[in-house]
């Protein structure tokens, strides 16, 4: 990982809520806010959404990608929020090839706009929208191995002042969300959240062995309970895929009553 990337996994919150004025989500906005004005600002940013899934990676090669109202049910204001930010097709034109060095099959799209995976943290970090971005898809295997190795592959990157944001959520039961938080679905969150952060922060821990604990995640504590589906999850494998280290930083938030991680790699202090 160049010296010039930051790599920030970051749990986003239920669709537009955070920018709602969501009580449940105040934790994380100020979370969100905090780590965008210690960071320095970068020059792009690449993400990594959790709402975004092709057969083989893809990335936003637009020029101004549009917004993509990925959500239903919410108030009409949800629907005509605005981040116009500019997209980065050198950007998106050096993540292709540095995936199809890697063996890696990918593809550009031109057409494709930025989802809330994006838009929504993206707007509460830096509202002003004057840093380019790129978007980056998961790919619809699911495989927790895949989503390593597109992150190694991104270790190629040499794009001055990067910053790499995995957008998904440590915790994504959305039952559990809305239903009473029993001491047993806490004990639960709260377990799993315990092992994830050991696994992306224990300094002391073999790399071989976290990528192991990370391909087989679903042999955590309570891991198919926190997660039945693991979209939300796997943003965090390509940011740790490109950093290839502990974390240096480990910002807890409670997000809809549910203790959830994120998870910085770069030289700002964030704890």
């Amino acid at each position: 990982m160049s010296t010039n990337t930051d790599v920030l996994f970051i749990s986003h919150g239920g669709g537009p809520m955070p920018l709602l004025g969501d009580p449940g989500h105040s934790e994380m906005v100020d979370r969100l806010t905090e780590i965008a004005a210690t960071l320095r600002k970068p020059s792009a940013i690449l993400v990594i959404s959790a709402h975004w899934e092709e057969s083989v990676p893809t990335i936003t090669s637009g020029t101004n990608p549009p917004l993509i109202y990925d959500y239903y049910g919410f108030a009409p204001e949800s629907y005509e929020i605005r981040h116009p930010c500019p997209g980065e097709p050198a950007l998106a034109v050096q993540i292709h090839e540095a995936l199809r060095k890697a063996g890696i099959s990918a593809r550009l799209d031109d057409q494709r706009g930025f989802d809330h995976g994006l838009f929504v943290p993206l707007k509460l970090m830096y509202p002003q929208a004057d840093i380019p971005c790129v978007q980056l898809s998961l790919v619809s295997s699911l495989d927790a191995s895949t989503h390593l190795a597109i992150g190694r592959a991104l270790q190629a990157l040499d794009y001055d002042n990067l910053l790499v944001i995995g957008s998904g959520f440590s915790f994504h039961n959305m039952r559990a969300f809305f239903a009473p938080n029993t001491p047993e679905i806490q004990a639960s969150n709260e377990a799993f959240e315990d092992w994830l952060e050991e696994t992306c922060s224990d300094a002391g821990m073999e790399e071989s062995e976290r990528a192991e604990r990370l391909t087989h995640w679903d042999r955590a504590p309570y891991a198919r309970f926190c997660h039945p589906r693991e979209e939300h999850l796997l943003p965090l494998h390509v940011c740790y895929g490109l950093a290839e280290k502990p974390s240096d930083s480990h910002i807890s938030a409670t997000i809809l009553g549910k203790k959830s991680g994120m998870f910085y790699w770069g030289t700002a202090t964030l704890d």
